[in-house]
């Protein structure tokens, strides 16, 4: 063999290993975010808690490859989330839901359905003068879209490996848009997710369904008004997610709600810690991730 011709093959084969393992290096430091594309498998539900600082926003991505979103954080975070589903490899929302009509939960929905297809959307029998209801409202009617009313005992979805369905609320409490919130549970075989927003104990009081889960999205960010030892002893959560931002001026979460999940022995993340969280089920097993893209606010 020409010597020439082998030294170049060898380092034609350095270069392509050093290569390598910069991208590994890379892809490890930085997590899930080294690939923006959808890598979902098939039959997956992919639960993404979106880090929107004080505010809640998840995106979910169904196992027959459609989506949903529940709330939109503040306002100045929707090219953000639109970006982030489209980075997903979506351009629709098949099920867009407001738990509450607070601008920490629709401040950015307005620009969502403005700005991605929209299928079905979901809310609760109440309502504020709001300017951010209001634009919410107009941003909905434009697109000729109609509103669902959320409540007790609806099935949103009912497939054959998944079901979503939602809890409440049971009753409208007009004096607390939180206590109006819309309480949904996605069984995905055997694994099941709650998602309460900001209902607080008078409210979830009122439930009589099954709040049994395996990953509790935490309620009202992490405030001692939501998270009690009945709750958690109903849902029984073995992961727990609360979404908020960092150093908020409202003390969340509160070290009440911190003590009663370590005292339930309940994982606990946080997006003001860990970034956007992604929670993954194949039917059986769960697996989490952190560390995820954060959005931004517009400026």
């Amino acid at each position: 063999m020409n010597i020439k011709k082998s030294k170049h093959n060898c380092l034609i084969i350095i270069i392509l290993s050093v290569l390598s393992c910069a991208i590994f290096l890379c892809s490890c430091s930085f997590g899930f975010n080294f690939t923006d594309s959808n890598t979902k498998a098939e039959n997956e539900l992919v639960v993404h808690y979106l880090d929107v600082g004080q505010g809640d926003s998840i995106f979910i991505e169904l196992p027959n490859s459609q989506t949903m979103l529940i709330d939109a954080g503040v306002s100045g975070l929707g090219e953000g989330i639109v970006s982030y589903i489209n980075d997903c490899g979506y351009s629709k929302i098949n099920y867009l839901v407001a738990t509450h009509p607070h601008a920490d939960h629709i401040g950015s929905m307005a620009y969502v359905v403005k700005n991605i297809d929209v299928g079905e959307i979901y809310m609760p029998k109440v309502s504020t003068t709001t300017r951010t209801y209001e634009k919410l409202l107009t941003a909905i009617s434009d697109k000729g879209l109609k509103i669902k009313s959320a409540h007790s005992g609806m099935s949103i979805a009912d497939e054959s490996d998944f079901s979503i369905d939602v809890l409440g609320p049971v009753t409208i409490d007009e004096d607390s848009l939180n206590n109006c919130s819309v309480l949904l549970k996605i069984t995905h075989h055997n694994n099941k997710f709650l998602f309460i927003g900001d209902a607080e104990k008078q409210e979830l009081s009122t439930i009589n369904a099954d709040l049994s889960a395996d990953v509790l999205k935490v309620g009202h960010h992490g405030s001692r008004t939501s998270t009690t030892e009945d709750l958690l002893e109903r849902v029984d959560p073995s992961i727990a997610v609360i979404s908020l931002g960092k150093d908020n001026d409202y003390g969340h979460p509160h070290k009440s709600t911190i003590n009663l999940l370590n005292e339930f022995d309940v994982t606990t993340y946080r997006t003001d810690e860990d970034g956007t969280i992604i929670v993954t089920s194949d039917g059986s097993d769960i697996t989490t991730q952190t560390g995820g893209k954060s959005i931004e606010r517009e400026e």
